[in-house]
C-alpha cells in the first residue's frame, strides 16, 4: 500500500502544471487554434462532401477527406485539455477522460501523419514511376485504404492510453514489477517515435526523389511536377513545423526523467515538451495548404464558395488533381 501511494503521488507531482503562467498560455494558443482551425476545417469538410463529392472522384480527395476528418476530431480534445491546463493539470485526474482524450490525441494525430504519408507516396508514384502498378494506386479509387489506415492505427494508440505516458513517468524506478512496466514504457514510447520518424524519413526520400525527377525534366509540361514538388514540400513543413520538435523534446524529456536529473531541470523539459505537443496542434492550420497543393480544382472551389471577391470571370477553372493537363480557361483566380 505504502509503494503504490508512493508510485501515484510520485505520478502525481509529475503531472502538475508548475508554471502557472506558462500553461496558462499554452491553454490560449489551443483556445486560439481551435477558434481559428474550426471553422477553417468545418468549411473544407463540406466542400469534400457537397461539392467535390470525394467518394466519386479517383484521386486524392479520398485521402484528403480522412485528413480533415483527422483534424476536425483532433480539435474536439483542445478545449478539455485547454481546461487541464488552466486548472494547473498537465492532463485530467479523472482517469475515464484522462485515457479518452489519449486515445483521441494519439488516433487522430496518428491519422494526420498516415494521410499526409500517404498522400506524398502517391504523389511520388504518379511523378517518377507513371506507368507503374501499383497496389495504393489500385485502392485510393475506393475506401478500402483509408478503412485499412484507421483500422492500424487503432492497436497502436493502446500504449498510448495510460495516463502515465501523458506525464513521462517511463522507466522510473520505485513502482511495483518494474520489468512488466520497463516493457510497456518501451512499446509506447517506439509507438511514440516510430509515427513520426518513420513516415518522416519516407517523407525525405518522396521529395528528394520528387525534386530529381524535375531537374531531370529537359522537355514537356513541368506543372505537374512543379505542382508535386509543392506538394511533398508543404508536406515537409507541416513535419519540420508540428511534429519533429515535439518528437525531439520528447527525447530529451525522457533523458532527464531517467537520469533523474533536478527538479528544474525535469519541470523545464516537460513544459518545453507540452509546449511543442501545443505546437503540433496547428498542423490544422498548416493541413489546408496541402489540400490547394494537390488539387487547384479545391482552391477554386474554396475561393468561389466563401472568398467570391478574390475570382475573376464567371467560371472557375478546372483542373484535375490527378495531374492532368488543364484546359485553358478565361477567368484567373487571384
Amino acid at each position: 500500500m505504502e509503494n503504490n501511494f508512493s508510485a501515484n503521488d510520485s505520478q502525481d507531482a509529475d503531472c502538475e502544471a508548475t508554471n502557472k503562467n506558462l500553461y496558462n498560455f499554452y491553454a490560449a494558443v489551443m483556445i486560439v487554434i481551435f477558434i481559428l482551425a474550426l471553422p477553417l476545417n468545418a468549411s473544407v469538410l463540406h466542400l469534400f462532401i457537397f461539392k467535390l463529392k470525394f467518394w466519386k472522384t479517383s484521386t486524392n480527395n479520398i485521402f484528403l477527406f480522412n485528413l480533415v476528418l483527422a483534424d476536425i476530431l483532433l480539435l474536439f480534445c483542445l478545449p478539455i485539455k485547454a481546461s487541464n491546463f488552466i486548472q494547473g493539470e498537465r492532463r485530467s485526474k479523472n482517469d475515464t477522460v484522462c485515457k479518452a482524450m489519449l486515445f483521441m490525441l494519439f488516433l487522430n494525430r496518428g491519422a494526420s501523419i498516415a494521410f499526409l504519408t500517404v498522400t506524398s507516396i502517391d504523389r511520388y508514384f504518379n511523378v517518377v514511376h507513371p506507368g507503374r502498378k501499383n497496389l495504393l494506386r489500385a485502392l485510393k479509387k475506393s475506401p478500402q485504404i483509408s478503412i485499412i489506415i484507421w483500422l492500424l492505427l487503432l492497436p497502436l494508440t493502446i500504449p498510448t492510453m495510460l495516463k502515465t505516458f501523458e506525464c513521462c513517468n517511463s522507466h522510473k524506478s520505485g513502482e511495483n514489477d518494474p520489468l512488466i512496466k520497463d516493457v510497456v514504457d518501451s512499446l509506447r514510447e517506439v509507438v511514440f517515435f516510430t509515427q513520426i520518424v518513420i513516415p518522416f524519413v519516407i517523407l525525405v526520400y518522396c521529395t528528394v526523389r520528387i525534386v530529381n525527377r524535375l531537374r531531370k525534366k529537359t522537355v514537356g509540361d513541368k506543372t505537374k511536377l512543379r505542382r508535386a514538388v509543392f506538394l511533398v514540400t508543404s508536406v515537409m513543413v507541416v513535419f519540420s513545423v508540428c511534429f519533429l520538435p515535439c518528437a525531439i523534446a520528447r527525447m530529451v524529456l525522457l533523458i532527464v526523467r531517467v537520469q533523474e536529473k533536478g527538479e528544474s531541470w525535469q519541470d523545464g523539459a516537460a513544459a518545453a515538451f507540452d509546449g511543442l505537443m501545443v505546437l503540433s496542434y496547428m498542423d490544422c492550420l498548416l493541413d489546408p495548404l496541402v489540400y490547394c497543393f494537390c488539387s487547384t480544382k479545391f482552391k477554386g472551389l474554396y475561393l468561389s464558395n466563401y472568398f467570391p471577391f478574390l475570382v475573376k470571370g464567371d467560371q472557375l477553372p478546372v483542373e484535375s488533381s490527378t495531374g492532368n493537363t488543364p484546359k485553358p480557361q478565361r477567368n484567373q483566380v487571384i
